[in-house]
């Protein structure tokens, strides 16, 4: 009977293995950002979206990031590095600016401009627009402190413009 309830023991061990495994596979790896820890993250983190339009969010192992979709089409990293200059295109979505960097285009790397600690996103546009993306995560943008704007921000306000850090 012993044999038995080792056997059967493995076995339920084996699977809750198996299963943590399985789990483990849906996460997306990612590298926290320097300033990950600083306050502002968590609230901006807390305030990430479920969804961006039919992409849902997935499990991360960096403290203050996001990821969407199957495979990841957009990413998100609080507390980067600010940026230094907006001689990048600069869009202005729901009342945050973002640089643009098109280098590694169809992938767009947009950084929020004037906003310590800062932000990343990466976003694939052959699965979604930039710009619905950034106005999707708008709410947890605004929560970075403004600390400046861009000279000439092409300005797109979104449905999220209207929707303060209040939250």
């Amino acid at each position: 009977m012993k044999t038995g309830t080792r056997t059967t023991g493995a076995a339920i061990a084996l699977l809750a293995l198996a299963a943590a495994l399985t789990a483990c596979a849906d996460t997306v790896p990612l590298t926290p950002a320097q300033g990950a820890n600083e306050v502002e993250c968590a609230a901006a983190s807390v305030r990430l979206p479920n969804a961006i339009g039919e992409q849902t969010r997935r499990w991360t192992n960096a403290q203050a990031t996001g990821a969407w979709g199957d495979p990841t089409a957009v990413t998100f990293t609080c507390g980067t590095d600010p940026v230094a200059s907006d001689d990048k295109q600069c869009v202005r979505i729901g009342g945050v600016d973002w640089t643009v960097d098109e280098s590694r285009s169809p992938q767009l790397t947009l950084a929020t401009f004037g906003r310590n600690p800062a932000a990343e996103v990466v976003v694939d546009t052959t699965v979604l627009s930039a710009d619905d993306v950034l106005d999707r995560l708008a709410v947890a943008a605004q929560q970075l402190p403004s600390t400046g704007q861009c000279t000439e921000a092409d300005v797109r306000e979104g449905a999220n413009a209207d929707e303060g850090s209040s939250s």
